[in-house]
């Protein structure tokens, strides 16, 4: 029994998966949002929960310093909302604060270039979520 963990931008979903004890979070995947288009990766999320044999996913919830729910807060209860009437597995909200900024440094202490940084920043925010969770919930 696996657990999910990810991190919904306006752009991309960063993915995660626990390992099967539920100790670690390993990222394996980053999905392209396309607003436009009504294209919100909800399938592929859907895909890779069941070939993970997924039973709970944690979305981050981007919340204000202060804690309050700001306008990208709002769209993460969105997002979980629609993802578990999709998936029908359930779905916690987790607080994310700061977890983006904290992955854009580990990847500037291991001095990874802006290029590569763009491509895994989102993954590794939603390894750092999942870890977050398990690490209060174990």
């Amino acid at each position: 029994m696996r657990t999910m963990g990810l991190d919904v931008g306006s752009v991309t979903v960063g993915v995660a998966i626990s390992d099967a004890l539920g100790w670690t979070a390993q990222g394996i995947e980053t999905i392209t949002i396309n607003e436009q288009a009504k294209q919100f990766g909800y399938d592929r999320v859907k895909e890779l929960a069941e070939q993970n044999e997924v039973t709970k996913i944690v979305v981050g919830l981007p919340k204000n310093m202060n804690n309050t729910i700001g306008e990208r807060a709002e769209a993460s209860q969105k997002y979980a909302e629609v993802l578990e009437s999709r998936t029908g597995i359930p779905v916690v909200l987790w607080d994310e604060r700061l977890t983006t900024a904290a992955a854009e440094r580990t990847l500037l202490e291991a001095d990874v270039s802006r290029k590569k940084r763009k491509k895994v920043i989102d993954k590794l925010a939603a390894v750092m979520i999942l870890q977050s969770y398990l690490d209060a919930n174990n």
